[in-house]
């Protein structure tokens, strides 16, 4: 909320952070030296008075964020730190021209079939002026990757100030998702007058499939026909203040998801339309973004001059994302729709609207004018159908939260989604980061300055609530620091195997969260330093493209025995092997119980086949699925090829099981720039992990949460910038056992 004068005359006020404004100040400039003067109110009184003025509607957290058009969580989150800040964050200039002025390019993209098999693509430019007088000449030149150009022109008339380019390129190299092919970028070169205009494309077409099925509604998202398994994770703005977040920053976060295996980001309702670098990085490396408009979780005024804010920066932001071929989704908002039912808002609103129109209306309406090619989730979660709650798992996207705030992660076994947007599991981010910014004496999960770094309600306390039964009650800081990353570790790996073991019923997760906006508490699988937590480790794994995981599923008697309609017990255990890639699977898997000193109890040797982007589910024999003593023994699956990565299924939570506290032998060898750590495993050794940052904050593995079997080795190599020993990284080995 600012206003702008110049040379002490009012030019303009604006509201809105996430749109550009410009005024014609002609009248006003003078020779020599001009005064600009930009006066901002203040964001956090701002919003009360309107709220005071206007009426206060439902929202979460402090304040009353939902009256102003700004960046929500920099209002505080759950997550977040309460720092909302006024300034210009983008580039601001003074613009003249001669002769015409490109106001804005829209390229739009489709892809036609040909006879002969292959592709032709068809970029549909759509080109705005500002105009002095006459005819103006727009030129498109579209260069393919192999930098061989393409040229087409068209006027613009007299009168008008817009016009339609159409350009076909025969034989198009089409762009694909991470995992499902290249990604192909046409240079796109636009010039009218004086003006110029650059930006690039990708060829591909976008489909949603809800379509009503036997088992409810899917949330099928396919391109170029083909159906993509989301892997995903969702995204918040890299840094409390945004003008502190570079392209290297941005760069480092893809790094960190593709490295995870996730290939789609979603950009939360509660942030910002995100920077074209973003864009442009998941352009070039086949990253799937999905992008929420900006209502979260509050009640939105439906009138003006909220409304016509609203349509103003929707306008803007979808003409200035169209472009990029990683957008595949809008989604109207985050909450807001299920807030409605189940929030208690009805007797808060007064029959005032609360956002409804801009979801089912006013943003469906700019984007089919402005950008048909992509399709439109009204909200997440949402149901795509009338008088369905907007969070039934039958339908559409769901968010899980009661794993987290009231129930064992376990719980996660009894939902059947067809696809999740949100779900997580916190924990504190690494010791080196906690440490920097908390400084209570002694260290204590709920000392002053750690629950400063606490955002979400009784946070610790779920920490705490959420390892019970798990894993054995931490005697330490240092041990509470580890019990509580690896239990979030564990939980969310518990959650994504049994989603994805449920392929095609289920076709995507989206954990909440990649990253972090500040050092703190968090769901975040990355921290604000940029360390990767033992989440991380974990995600990498889980999203492998294939998955091996053994699941509880029902035999052939219980199915039999079930009344028609009703799922049956699930009292057998299956191995359930997931195939997110474009070849069909066909190999033997070795499955064995065994003591955890490796001594073989049972085996047996299975052939699997497994279709592309599918699954398939093989039962276990009864004398391998049957735990002699659960407390001491595990079931392993192991691909004769190596394409999965090991399966392990035990028979009771890491505080019960007789597991070797100290079962590792460990060579700490210095090698270039670098220390790698030789493991041996003496007996199994539960999810390994090296605390490197506890030696130097700036050191990182290259591995992490592995599980060796009893005379398996592994190396461990982390890069230590400021060269610490190879002892100290040794030290900072820890692993599920020795909790116990």
């Amino acid at each position: 909320m600012a206003t702008v004068e110049l040379n002490g005359i009012e030019v303009g006020r604006t509201q809105n952070m996430f749109r550009s404004y410009r005024w014609d100040v002609r009248e006003h400039l003078r020779e020599g030296e001009n005064t600009l003067t930009v006066v901002f109110a203040a964001p956090v009184p701002e919003a009360a008075a309107r709220a005071e003025r206007d009426g206060a509607l439902p929202h979460t957290n402090h304040h009353a964020y939902n009256q102003l058009r700004k960046m929500a969580c920099s209002f505080g989150w759950d997550w977040g730190i309460d720092v909302a800040g006024a300034g210009i964050w983008k580039p601001i200039g003074l613009d003249s021209w001669s002769g015409a002025r490109i106001a804005g390019v829209r390229p739009l993209v489709d892809v036609v079939a040909r006879e002969d098999g292959g592709h032709d693509g068809v970029l549909t430019v759509h080109v705005d002026i500002e105009r002095e007088v006459g005819d103006v000449e727009a030129l498109v030149v579209v260069t393919d990757p192999d930098g061989r150009p393409l040229e087409t022109a068209v006027t613009i008339p007299a009168g008008s100030d817009s016009a339609v380019a159409v350009v076909t390129v025969e034989n198009v190299r089409r762009w694909w998702p991470v995992g499902h092919g290249d990604q192909p970028l046409y240079e796109v070169d636009v010039t009218a007058g004086q003006g110029e205009w650059h930006g690039r494309v990708g060829f591909r077409t976008v489909e949603l499939d809800t379509a009503p099925d036997e088992a409810g509604a899917p949330f099928d998202i396919r391109v170029n026909g083909e159906r993509v398994l989301v892997r995903g994770a969702n995204w918040i703005p890299d840094h409390a203040f945004l003008t502190e977040i570079d392209r290297d920053r941005y760069a480092r976060r893809v790094d960190d998801a593709l490295d995870a295996n996730v290939n789609l980001l979603r950009v939360w309702g509660g942030g910002i339309y995100e920077s074209d670098v973003l864009y442009d990085l998941a352009d070039e490396r086949g990253l799937l973004m999905w992008q929420d408009f900006l209502f979260a979780c509050a009640a939105y005024s439906e009138d003006d001059p909220l409304r016509s804010e609203v349509e103003a920066e929707v306008r803007e932001n979808v003409a200035r994302l169209s472009p990029h071929p990683s957008l595949i989704l809008w989604n109207g908002n985050n909450e807001n729709t299920w807030g409605s039912v189940d929030w208690s808002w009805a007797h808060r609103l007064g029959g005032r609207g609360w956002g409804d129109a801009y979801y089912t209306d006013l943003i469906p309406k700019v984007l089919s004018e402005l950008d048909p090619t992509r399709p439109y989730s009204p909200a997440s979660p949402y149901s795509f159908g009338d008088y369905r709650h907007p969070n039934d798992e039958r339908y559409g996207t769901m968010h899980v939260w009661d794993v987290w705030n009231r129930v064992d992660y376990r719980v996660y076994a009894e939902y059947r989604p067809r696809f999740v947007s949100e779900f997580g599991f916190q924990a504190p981010p690494a010791w080196s980061t906690l440490a920097e910014v908390v400084h209570d004496e002694p260290l204590d999960p709920f000392g002053h300055q750690m629950l400063v770094h606490q955002k979400a309600n009784h946070g610790n306390a779920k920490l705490q609530r959420g390892w019970q039964g798990h894993l054995p009650d931490p005697q330490s800081i240092q041990d509470w620091h580890w019990t509580t990353q690896l239990n979030q570790a564990h939980a969310i790996r518990f959650g994504v195997e049994h989603f994805r073991s449920l392929t095609p019923h289920n076709t995507g997760t989206i954990l909440w969260q990649l990253n972090d906006n500040w050092p703190v508490v968090s769901w975040a699988a990355v921290d604000f330093a940029e360390h990767r937590k033992p989440l991380w480790h974990a995600l990498r794994d889980m999203y492998a493209p294939r998955l091996a995981t053994f699941q509880p599923r029902p035999s052939e008697q219980a199915w039999a025995e079930a009344w028609e309609g009703t799922v049956p017990e699930f009292d057998t255990l299956a191995l359930v092997l997931v195939n997110d890639t474009g070849e069909d699977y066909d190999g033997d898997f070795a499955i064995v119980r065994e003591t955890f000193d490796g001594t073989a109890l049972a085996k047996t040797t299975v052939q699997a086949q497994v279709p592309a982007r599918g699954a398939a589910t093989i039962a276990l024999p009864a004398e391998i699925a049957t735990f002699g003593d659960p407390a001491a023994e595990a079931i392993v699956a192991v691909a004769d090829d190596g394409a999965f990565a090991p399966a392990f299924h035990y028979g009771a939570e890491v505080v019960d099981q007789r597991l070797d506290p100290n079962p590792l032998r460990v060579e700490a060898v210095p090698v270039e720039d670098a220390v790698e750590l030789r493991l041996t495993a003496t007996s199994l050794a539960r999810d390994v992990f090296c605390h490197a940052d506890t030696a130097d904050p700036r050191a990182r593995a290259d591995r992490g949460m592995i599980t060796l079997r009893a005379g398996e080795t592994a190396v461990i190599r982390v890069e230590t910038p400021a060269g610490a020993g190879p002892d100290a990284f040794a030290a900072a080995l820890r692993c599920a056992n020795d909790l116990l």
